[in-house]
């Protein structure tokens, strides 16, 4: 089988892992890497160029540019014949009942972003396996970087793209899923976010996708990587977290805080600070970083502001939905070796307080 998903914890260097099977590809292969976010593609460029500068046949595309250059843009005429895609519209919308060729593009002829994934898939089937056949000429095989940030009308590409002659490698962590490429659309809804753990298992079942885990991290103290894998509750069915971090400080592990405490524990130890949103820490002085905009970042030691609901985690025990589940494995994940939750009232919480 050629298609292939690895499912990596946080800090188990998976672009990397990308990086390096890119750099054992035979020259003459052509390959294309595919991932969402802007900094990530800067990323993935820099590094091929380091461990893989001399393969002429590596490709990295964002997953809006992915849609345009090898859907939108040569196919579109297929659809509303005489049309050409003359932009990319990130923000706007069209209005709310329209139809043809106004439900996709502006006035100006640019694409809307949120309508893209759907004016591809059609364009698959209006083509009827031109689009396809030309993707298979184009490349042999194709990686999907942080696969758990697709959404929407994306999975019916990612489906069109596994039945296709083209090797699918996708790397990603359900329990990062706090990005999305299209989060507002109702399709494949019940897959949204983290719940897409569901989709990768129907493909597995029906022979068209295997999935691989790996549980590895090299970023997280050992004390963090267990508190992390009891965010998600034991029905996930995720493997526990092996760590390989075995960096000895004189404050490791995961720790509470009274809010009393919080000034001098940030002289102490200058955590990086994160919260949910600005509405949060509103009674500290500090520098914050939103949880979803800290992913892909990684820091000595990370300072909590826990929302209603991981308060109610830690005291009770009880499981945060998915979406603030995964944001919370975010936020507790890009600590190296120490992490502090901001807690006046542990309830049945066994983790312990930091004492001045």
């Amino acid at each position: 089988m050629g298609n292939h998903l690895t499912l990596a914890v946080a800090g188990s260097r998976k672009t990397q892992g990308i990086v390096d099977h890119c750099a054992t590809l035979p020259r003459e292969r052509r390959a294309l890497v595919v991932t969402y976010t802007q900094t990530n593609q800067d990323e993935l460029r820099r590094r091929l160029a380091v461990y893989a500068g001399d393969h002429q046949g590596l490709e990295v595309l964002g997953w809006y540019t992915f849609l345009i250059h090898h859907f939108a843009k040569p196919f579109l005429p297929f659809k509303f014949p005489g049309k050409r895609v003359q932009g990319f519209n990130f923000d706007g919308r069209p209005m709310r009942m329209a139809k043809g060729y106004s439900r996709f593009l502006d006035s100006n002829g640019a694409v809307y972003a949120c309508e893209l994934g759907r004016l591809a898939h059609e364009l698959v089937l209006e083509s009827r396996g031109t689009l396809v056949h030309r993707l298979e000429c184009l490349y042999e095989e194709i990686l999907i970087d942080e696969a758990q940030d697709l959404s929407s009308h994306d999975w019916e590409i990612i489906d069109v793209l596994l039945g296709s002659s083209i090797d699918i490698r996708m790397v990603g962590d359900i329990r990062q899923s706090v990005l999305a490429t299209n989060p507002r659309s109702a399709k494949n809804k019940r897959y949204a976010y983290a719940e897409v753990i569901g989709w990768f298992r129907e493909r597995e079942a029906q022979g068209l996708l295997e999935i691989m885990q790996s549980a590895t991290t090299w970023r997280c103290h050992p004390d963090i990587a267990s508190f992390s894998d009891t965010i998600f509750d034991a029905s996930w069915l995720f493997p526990v977290t092996d760590s390989k971090n075995d960096t000895v400080t004189s404050h490791d592990g995961v720790f509470l805080v009274y809010k009393r405490d919080v000034e001098e524990y940030v002289v102490k130890y200058k955590p990086q600070c994160l919260r949910h949103s600005a509405s949060s820490g509103k009674e500290f002085n500090l520098t914050f970083l939103n949880f979803k905009l800290s992913k892909g970042s990684t820091h000595e030691r990370v300072l909590i502001v826990p929302t209603r609901g991981i308060l109610q985690f830690l005291q009770t025990g009880a499981h945060l939905e998915p979406g603030p589940a995964a944001s919370f494995y975010v936020a507790i994940t890009r600590a190296k070796q120490s992490v502090a939750i901001i807690v006046d009232d542990p309830g049945n919480s066994s983790l312990p307080y930091w004492q001045p």
